[in-house]
């Protein structure tokens, strides 16, 4: 069994900066691919930035050039690191594990922008 464990979350104003952290309870390099998602109230769940086994990062074209997502495989982590941020950014992130055989998640971390 995989947990996940988001934290790094707060409020910030627009043009501020986050860096969310996921910590893993399994070595992240066995994953297919790590992805961070991002729920707003009332909208579906969607995926912001998904980086694979092998450390190739793709983001959402809203994101692009703003958030950059990476790995610390000696300590079993996934980052975001969100610059510039705007109002629409606020949601609930979500850090996801994929293998081969299931994916888990973490219990989110809130992210609020104000303007």
């Amino acid at each position: 069994q995989v947990q996940l464990v988001e934290s790094g979350g707060g409020f910030v104003q627009a043009g501020g900066s986050l860096r969310l952290s996921c910590a893993a309870s399994t070595s992240v390099y066995t994953a297919t691919a790590m992805a961070w998602y991002r729920q707003a109230p009332g909208k579906q769940r969607e995926l912001v930035a998904r980086m694979t086994r092998g450390g190739s990062a793709t983001y959402a074209d809203s994101v692009k050039g703003r958030f950059t997502i990476s790995r610390d495989d000696a300590k079993n982590t996934l980052a975001l690191q969100m610059n510039s941020l705007k109002p629409e950014d606020t949601a609930v992130y979500y850090c996801l594990l994929n293998q081969n055989w299931g994916a888990y998640w973490g219990q989110g971390t809130q992210v609020t922008v104000s303007s």
